[in-house]
């Protein structure tokens, strides 16, 4: 013969509905947050338009700028073009893909751009990109 308990038996319950709220708000957190980095690391030029322009970004690039009064910039900082080719030499040492973008000032001159360009290319990087900004004016 069975004796029923005196105290009610409560079914165990587990409620994920709190869970996927939490989970959704923590998605949109994030989301935000990596909206709001910014990934170059690089000085502000104002940079020349062009039409087909595209949003590119890879984590183990080189960011080299060109200022208009011809000042070559390399993650923040000021260097000489023979430091450019010893730093983008050792890089290219340890990861021979390694992708180059330069921007230029709209006012920087082409001869500015060209030493830039021949200096990379002379480090025997092949992956070499001009930044510029697209026609709505984002770059």
């Amino acid at each position: 013969m069975r004796i029923s308990s005196p105290i009610p038996k409560r079914r165990s319950r587990i409620v994920i509905i709190p869970l996927i709220d939490i989970m959704f708000f923590l998605l949109a957190s994030f989301m935000m947050i990596s909206l709001q980095m910014n990934q170059t690391e690089n000085i502000k030029v104002r940079l020349p338009s062009a039409s087909q322009a595209q949003q590119d970004y890879k984590p183990n690039m080189v960011n080299i700028a060109v200022d208009k009064s011809g000042a070559v910039w390399l993650e923040k900082r000021q260097i000489t073009l023979a430091y450019l080719a010893l730093v983008l030499s050792n890089r290219f040492a340890a990861d021979p893909r390694l992708p180059v973008y330069i921007s230029g000032d709209r006012e920087a001159l082409h001869g500015d751009m060209v030493k830039v360009y021949q200096t990379v290319r002379a480090a025997g990087i092949q992956n070499v990109a001009f930044i510029t900004q697209s026609k709505q004016g984002s770059p």
